[in-house]
């Protein structure tokens, strides 16, 4: 569904310099994988360009495997295309932000519909049948801040998988939460995801939690170069 080589990215210069490098990264439909690595390694960096909110700075390949053919995101970053990706995360992508990313002017059952609308789509039950799912039916009236945190990262992965997007991605959403909390958000998400068929990339600090539920990993790792900056590369896939 999506394959990367030789992709780069790099902010800052000199000493204040970091890249991240993804030598090879395939991911293809329904699988999923947790990306681990220190604090600052480059995580969330990684979700940003799989989102096509972040432009590579280099890239050999990076395609996109849509229905209607492969589509080539690096030339379309280069050709300033903006609306084709902005229309490409719309439809196929879905995001679940570390903090939420919720608007306090909707209730619950507003913010899961809020991708399906901004696409034009039509209720079809998802909303409610996500929101029961995840657990947080006996919500759907209420306003995020009348919510848990854990309740309002449900909140949060019901959006993402409301319009029924290919790929899934998750930025630390158990990370505000306790133990008990975050295992059981967690394997919501899996589960929705994979019911859905969505291939699914969360990154995390919880390494253990994402073991236990048999998720497989990939490992970012950082080196201190002769500038005094930092590459972290991003170790390849089987």
């Amino acid at each position: 569904m999506i394959s990367l080589r030789e992709v780069r990215k790099t902010r800052g210069e000199g000493a204040q310099r970091y890249s991240l490098e993804v030598p090879r990264l395939s991911l293809a439909p329904g699988e999923q994988w947790a990306v681990v690595g220190p604090s600052g390694c480059g995580k969330s960096t990684l979700l940003d360009l799989l989102a096509l909110v972040l432009a590579p700075d280099r890239a050999g390949l990076f395609v996109y495997d849509d229905p209607a053919g492969a589509l080539d995101i690096a030339a379309l970053w280069r050709q300033g295309r903006h609306d084709r990706l902005a229309a490409l995360r719309s439809r196929q992508l879905g995001y679940v932000l570390q903090t939420g990313g919720l608007l306090g002017f909707l209730d619950v059952r507003g913010n899961i519909a809020l991708s399906r609308q901004l696409l034009g789509l039509k209720d079809d039950g998802s909303v409610r049948r996500l929101a029961e799912q995840l657990e947080i039916a006996d919500q759907l009236e209420k306003k995020p801040q009348a919510l848990s945190v854990g309740q309002r990262q449900r909140v949060s992965c019901a959006r993402a998988l409301a319009h029924g997007p290919r790929l899934l991605l998750a930025d630390e959403p158990t990370a505000a939460l306790d133990p008990l909390n975050a295992g059981r958000v967690m394997q919501l998400l899996l589960s929705q995801a994979r019911e859905q068929g969505a291939c699914c990339v969360i990154a995390t600090h919880d390494e253990a939690l994402v073991r236990e539920l048999g998720v497989p990993v990939l490992r970012i790792a950082c080196q201190r170069d002769g500038d005094g900056g930092v590459t972290a590369t991003l170790a390849v896939t089987p």
